[in-house]
């Protein structure tokens, strides 16, 4: 949830220039397999793009995730360039702008 913020910003930011925002919940207990209490959590928080279900964990072990948050970006061609572990900004780690300024760059890349 720290990373929600972050998250709004670059929707905002970014939706009319062709970043598309796709969310992906992996529950950590039982609890939050509900869809009900994902889509509640979403509205509550203003986070407005698409988030799959992965209550089966099939993305998590596919993209090798080890950490609640993980953030990728991929490019125009279909590549994870960039991945972050964990929130954006733990202990002053300022990924946000790191991620933000990653985003600029790719969107800079010719297609």
């Amino acid at each position: 949830m720290n990373n929600y913020p972050w998250y709004r910003d670059w929707q905002k930011a970014y939706k009319e220039k062709g970043v598309t925002i796709i969310g992906v919940h992996t529950p950590e207990s039982p609890g939050e397999a509900e869809i009900a209490g994902v889509r509640k959590k979403a509205e509550e928080n203003r986070l407005t793009f698409p988030i799959a279900i992965d209550n089966d964990r099939t993305n998590w072990k596919r993209w090798d995730n080890r950490w609640w948050p993980c953030v990728y970006l991929i490019d125009k061609q279909g590549y994870v360039r960039y991945r972050w572990d964990g929130e954006l900004n733990w202990k002053g780690a300022g990924g946000q702008t790191i991620m933000r300024n990653k985003i600029d760059q790719l969107l800079r890349e010719k297609e």
